[in-house]
């Protein structure tokens, strides 16, 4: 705030390049944006995939995703997802490819990191693209390597409920250094300079107008918040793992579906911790479990409904739900616990009495 320089500035290049060093990354490979959402449109944008071209993506994610392939002018095409890691499914991947599949777009969800060994596999045998949504996964690693690091673009976000924030925020990281260069320049308006550099202590700089970009741009201000959760990161993993444990080992013995552990060579970013609620093995339908939990002063939220469950998808591409019946199952049953490297003991004590006292309350069966 005292430097006067609130917009895209030198915190955003400290940020970018501190985020660089962390992904083990050259600093010219990554570029900040407003939003994942922006990361992923201009990623789409900068790697030519457009009007006519296909997309092949997950059925169990946030509309951002989707969004972000239709504002592009390609089509999305979904895989359904394994039910176990409830990550999309290499197999059904291979199901959907077509002539016109240009892209495939993996989402770590949850920070469960897409069998990517698979997924870049099928890439090379296609010569797809591949952009990885990496929303709940920027600690996510899959055998040594870091997630977003795999594919043509990865793309992280930092919204308020992320293992990284900075109130809004995103960041595009790119294999190639003539993408990130053009994702640059899309990313504010299509100039030839960003303002920083325009009305910088060297004097004015002339700009040009070489495409039509976007106002994608992150504020100095949201950076200067990223830098320090960056030097958190670590902390803030450890105590997220420790409350995963707590959650595993205190639902053990009760009739829900807990997510499954992290595989060997991984590591999971412990971004959610979900639960899937089968009325015929709990006696209670998840939405009754949600009012439960409210009832009792414990906040929830359910990541995700299937995508075709949305009317908007359903009406554009005559989606039905049962055509992705492991998404659609999952969506229908999961919902999130409280889950915060800011929670303490006590605040997770609060929510496993929950879970439990509505599983032996005489109000449900």
């Amino acid at each position: 705030m005292r430097s006067g320089w609130l917009g895209t500035g030198p915190k955003v290049k400290r940020f970018e390049s501190d985020f660089a060093q962390y992904k083990g990354v050259p600093a010219d490979r990554v570029a900040a944006v407003n939003s994942c959402t922006a990361a992923l449109h201009i990623s789409f944008i900068a790697a030519g995939v457009g009007p006519g071209d296909e997309v092949i993506t997950t059925p169990l994610t946030f509309a951002a995703t989707l969004n972000a392939i239709i504002h592009s002018g390609a089509t999305p095409v979904l895989a359904d997802v394994d039910p176990v890691t409830m990550n999309i499914s290499p197999d059904r991947i291979r199901e959907r490819i077509t002539d016109r599949t240009r892209a495939i777009l993996p989402v770590h969800f949850a920070g469960r990191p897409c069998d990517m060994d698979a997924i870049m596999e099928i890439a090379r045998e296609h010569s797809l693209m591949v952009i990885e949504d990496c929303a709940h996964a920027v600690e996510t690693e899959y055998h040594g390597q870091k997630a977003g690091t795999f594919g043509d673009f990865g793309c992280f976000s930092f919204y308020v409920t992320k293992n990284v924030t900075t109130g809004e925020g995103g960041m595009i990281l790119a294999r190639n250094p003539e993408h990130i260069a053009r994702a640059r320049v899309l990313a504010l308006h299509g100039l030839s300079k960003d303002a920083w550099h325009r009305f910088g202590d060297e004097g004015y700089k002339h700009y040009y107008v070489t495409e039509c970009g976007y106002k994608y741009n992150m504020m100095d201000l949201q950076a200067a918040i990223g830098i320090h959760q960056l030097e958190r990161i670590e902390n803030n993993w450890q105590r997220r793992q420790q409350l995963w444990r707590r959650y595993q080992e205190s639902f053990a013995s009760l009739p829900l579906t807990r997510p499954a552990e992290p595989s060997a060579d991984t590591r999971h970013a412990f971004h959610l911790y979900t639960l899937l609620v089968d009325e015929s093995r709990c006696g209670l339908n998840r939405d009754d479990f949600l009012v439960a939990l409210h009832e009792r002063n414990i906040g929830t939220g359910v990541h995700y409904l299937s995508l075709p469950e949305h009317p908007f998808y359903r009406k554009r591409f005559g989606w039905r739900p049962e055509d992705w019946p492991n998404a659609m199952r999952i969506g229908r049953q999961t919902l999130s616990l409280p889950f915060s490297s800011a929670m303490d003991d006590n605040d997770a004590d609060d929510v496993i009495a929950a879970v439990h006292s509505i599983l032996s309350s005489p109000d449900y069966p």
